[in-house]
């Protein structure tokens, strides 16, 4: 039996793929995909490239990592909006959804997707959720609550998380995506959560 690696190499591993994940995002965002090497990427983040092949043995697979890493938040708690009012747990799941589509980089790599999504249709697919799972999570969980509470009757969970997390994205994201000096001030992101917070209320919360 193949003995378990110890918390040192465990970590060394796992500074290393930090490392590749973060030149591998550098060099795909500066130069593209095609222009884009394995021994590139080892050499820029400082590793061997066995060791990067170990990890990662395509650049089909690098770039794939690399851009569901996008939306990883490895450190962050899990996501508890506050229960017995659906507006501001709306609100709370909105606000932490608008702030994933801020990240550095999220526009940028969502771009180089669509740019290969001839080469990856399978990541086309799954980019639509990258980094945004966590979200749906607490959102269905949120629903269940509320339902199971009889302050919400929400019959469908997908169809009511795409709706409000659409009318989020429709405004913060998608121009930015198409016109890359768009921008919104934080009064009016706020605006827009709490709009698409107010329509979901409105839909399919229950009047005691």
């Amino acid at each position: 039996m193949p003995r378990e690696p110890s918390a040192y190499h465990r970590q060394i591993a796992a500074d290393n793929r930090a490392a590749i994940l973060d030149a591998a995002t550098r060099l795909f965002l500066e130069h593209g995909y095609d222009r884009t090497s394995l021994a590139r990427v080892a050499d820029y983040a400082g590793v061997s490239k066995a060791t990067l092949f170990k990890q990662f043995p395509t650049k089909a697979e690098l770039f794939e990592a690399t851009v569901l890493a996008a939306g990883d938040s490895p450190d962050s708690e899990p996501l508890e909006p506050p229960s017995g009012d659906l507006h501001a747990g709306l609100v709370s799941l909105g606000t932490a959804y608008a702030e994933l589509l801020s990240r550095p980089r999220i526009a940028d790599l969502i771009r180089a997707v669509i740019a290969e999504s001839a080469r990856f249709p399978e990541l086309r697919k799954r980019t639509f959720d990258f980094g945004t799972m966590p979200v749906l999570a607490a959102l269905r969980r949120f629903f269940q609550a509320a339902n199971a509470a009889g302050t919400a009757n929400v019959n469908d969970l997908d169809v009511a998380a795409a709706q409000f997390l659409g009318m989020i994205a429709t405004v913060v994201f998608w121009p930015r995506l198409v016109h890359g000096n768009w921008s919104l001030t934080s009064e009016e992101t706020r605006h827009t959560i709490d709009e698409a917070a107010r329509t979901i209320v409105a839909r399919y919360s229950v009047t005691k």
